[in-house]
């Protein structure tokens, strides 16, 4: 008998296994109808099958595997593309991955005042590929109490975190109780980022800003070198080809698909960023971003800036549900080529953007214009990557203040850590 046999006839031995005593009985019903027991077996007449398949207790029983479900939690301040990919790993450990995203108190309480507010977090984290449910204003350590309601309301089996420490003021572990339970797994930790580092690369950016303002040094014809500048200095991500196809949907637009397209720097990934991707992917059934280079933000905004590298920026934006795909270093002007190329429908810009005080007077939009495919899109927030810095200059001393405690703490798990195989 080959697999293929033992297959259609499988609903036979359920019948046999579950229901012997019928089961006897209907085979001594075939017999003396003058049907072979052989059949039973693999051989015999064809008809009889679909006769017993009437009784719906002999279709094969299907029993449905129970789905994982996942929980992970966090801050997710200043959202970047290593808070993505944990929640990538923590995804692929079980079926559904449910995010708890911790309150504005709690973070004060334990690390400093946050960037973002509680609304824009949530935006954020909804915003991922990989998110499939947010639980709002989380504790910041999994008490007795939370593990109950994780397990118990929220049906997780494991709770994950990174493999760096996540120690509370007293010392102790975060997630301790999850582990004595015997429900805790660990993801490796994204190298390159983190929060602390991002805004340790705003207060350095915008004290190059001051600087340069002060030694009239703020041509757009100036080094736009990143490794030249004091915060560029501060990124330690070594980008690769399998990360980038780790975020990619890894599928093209269809045959007849309504392609939109938007650009843009999309420095310090925000939830302003979350909304007008959406929107735009609202207008069509193939989002496509265009990313800008480093070179081409630093000659539009000045050499301080981006903040993040094109690779980073690129992973944040491929993070988002909404996009299908991205252009790495994306033109600054959108031509006819360009359009014919990706067979562009439409191109979408947001009423809310960036000041970019030496951009030229040509329009970068002028050629979708010209073909009638060109749409301005109400931005649903009013947020920038300026705006975001602004927060943090604006309470310089505070987050100074915590940078140093976090980085002391960063530069002990760096010097601690050995190789971890995953991710």
């Amino acid at each position: 008998m080959g697999p293929m046999d033992y297959e259609s006839n499988s609903w036979i031995w359920d019948g046999v296994c579950y229901y012997p005593h019928l089961f006897g009985g209907l085979m001594l019903t075939a017999a003396l109808l003058g049907f072979s027991t052989s059949y039973f077996s693999g051989i015999g007449a064809p008809s009889l099958p679909f006769f017993w398949s009437d009784f719906g207790i002999f279709q094969k029983r299907k029993s449905e595997k129970k789905r994982i479900r996942v929980y992970m939690d966090g801050c997710f301040d200043l959202m970047h593309f290593g808070h993505a990919n944990a929640l990538r790993q923590a995804k692929a450990l079980g079926d559904e991955l449910v995010v708890g995203v911790v309150s504005d108190e709690e973070i004060i309480a334990n690390k400093g005042p946050p960037v973002l507010p509680m609304e824009e977090r949530l935006a954020l984290v909804s915003g991922l590929k990989w998110v499939d449910e947010v639980i709002a204003n989380a504790p910041y350590a999994i008490t007795e109490q939370f593990m109950n309601r994780l397990f118990n309301e929220h049906k997780i089996d494991y709770i994950i975190h990174g493999d760096d420490p996540c120690l509370l003021p007293d010392g102790t572990d975060a997630y301790a109780l999850a582990k004595k339970a015997g429900r805790y797994k660990q993801i490796k930790r994204t190298e390159g980022v983190s929060s602390t580092d991002i805004v340790g690369r705003i207060l350095s950016s915008m004290n190059d800003a001051t600087d340069s303002k002060n030694h009239n040094e703020t041509s757009p014809n100036g080094d736009s070198n990143k490794e030249s500048s004091s915060h560029g200095a501060l990124s330690h991500f070594l980008p690769t080809s399998h990360r980038i196809v780790q975020f990619s949907n890894g599928r093209g637009p269809g045959p007849n698909a309504r392609i939109v397209y938007i650009d843009g720097a999309f420095d310090l990934f925000h939830a302003g960023h979350i909304e007008i991707l959406k929107s735009a992917r609202q207008l069509g059934d193939f989002l496509l971003v265009g990313i800008h280079n480093d070179q081409t933000v630093s000659k539009l905004r000045g050499k301080q800036f981006p903040i993040m590298h094109l690779h980073e920026r690129s992973l944040g934006v491929l993070g988002c549900q909404y996009v299908d795909e991205v252009i790495i270093g994306a033109p600054w002007e959108i031509t006819r080529d360009m359009i014919t190329t990706f067979n562009i429908s439409l191109v979408v810009h947001g009423t809310v953007a960036e000041n970019n005080p030496f951009a030229s007077d040509s329009d970068p939009y002028a050629v979708p214009k010209s073909m009638g495919i060109f749409k301005l899109l109400e931005s649903p927030k009013n947020i920038t990557t300026t705006s975001i810095a602004k927060r943090i200059v604006a309470n310089h001393d505070a987050f100074k203040k915590r940078n140093a405690k976090k980085v002391e703490s960063e530069k002990k798990y760096y010097a601690e850590k050995k190789y971890i195989c995953g991710d």
